[in-house]
């Protein structure tokens, strides 16, 4: 089975998709612009769950798509909104925000491609109802990606509670991990090592949020020399991360603004499953 990792990259990801896209659309950013730019800063506690979690997701418009990248809470500020709105594309793509330079490609990528009708996306509507429902819908969604032997351990680095119970459903055992630490829904300690947790374990399954916080690099090169299947879940960059799809990622959950907590109707995300997109 030849590895889902080819080869060793250069540049980081989220540079090299950039650079490549620069080169192949050359004059073709000239006139797009970021329409709109909004925060959403979301908490949430599902009924019947102890735990709760807050969101800041930083969103642009660039032409018909919206594109999206979330940060740690404080971290984004009405100022920064304000400054972006109107802004180049080209010259927001070299912006000292990570965070920009995400949604933004984000954006633009989504509105060259949208997901929806893509030819490798398979579309799965997230069902209307609570939020816990639909939590536990598309985690079982996005459980699906990842191909791992019967009590295949699974790296899920960006704990979402319902992501580790359908992956014990599907008979998969989990090493949660995030940056924030704690412990999950059932007590189990979260690490904060990356390293620690894909130590072991037969897959990856990450959030789009590491390409925002910085972390996305080194776990994919973790991946890639152990040669691990590496899943992703995305919110941030969900259009980002399918130029990855046969490179740094094996499979991706592509999940475009609006995100499914912010209606009780029914929402879509777009799967992708290996090679390139």
């Amino acid at each position: 089975m030849s590895s889902p990792h080819p080869r060793q990259r250069a540049l980081p990801a989220l540079e090299r998709v950039t650079t490549e896209l620069r080169r192949a659309k050359e004059d073709s950013f000239t006139g797009a612009q970021v329409a709109v730019a909004f925060l959403t800063v979301q908490a949430a506690r599902h009924s019947s769950r102890r735990n709760g979690y807050v969101n800041t997701v930083l969103s642009v418009r660039v032409g018909s798509a919206v594109g999206s990248c979330a940060a740690e809470p404080g971290e984004l500020d009405d100022e920064l909104v304000r400054e972006i709105v109107g802004g180049d594309v080209a010259a927001l793509l070299e912006h000292p925000s990570a965070a920009v330079r995400v949604a933004v490609l984000d954006a633009y990528l989504a509105d060259s491609a949208p997901h929806a009708g893509h030819p490798r996306s398979s579309t799965v509507r997230v069902p209307a109802g609570t939020s816990l429902e639909k939590s536990l819908a598309r985690a079982r969604a996005v459980a699906d990606l990842v191909l791992v032997p019967p009590g295949g351990r699974v790296a899920v680095i960006g704990v979402v509670n319902s992501l580790l119970a359908a992956l014990r459903e599907r008979g998969s055992s989990c090493a949660p991990c995030d940056l924030k630490g704690g412990l999950t829904e059932w007590g189990e300690t979260v690490l904060t090592d990356h390293q620690q947790a894909i130590d072991g374990a037969d897959a990856v399954l990450a959030s789009g949020m590491v390409l925002g916080n910085g972390t996305f690099d080194e776990i994919a090169d973790v991946c890639r020399t152990r040669d691990l299947p590496l899943v992703v879940f995305a919110q941030t960059g969900s259009a980002v991360f399918r130029e990855m799809l046969g490179e740094e990622i094996t499979a991706l959950s592509a999940e475009p603004y609006p995100f499914f907590w912010l209606s009780g109707e029914d929402t879509a995300i777009h799967l992708y499953r290996g090679g390139p997109a």
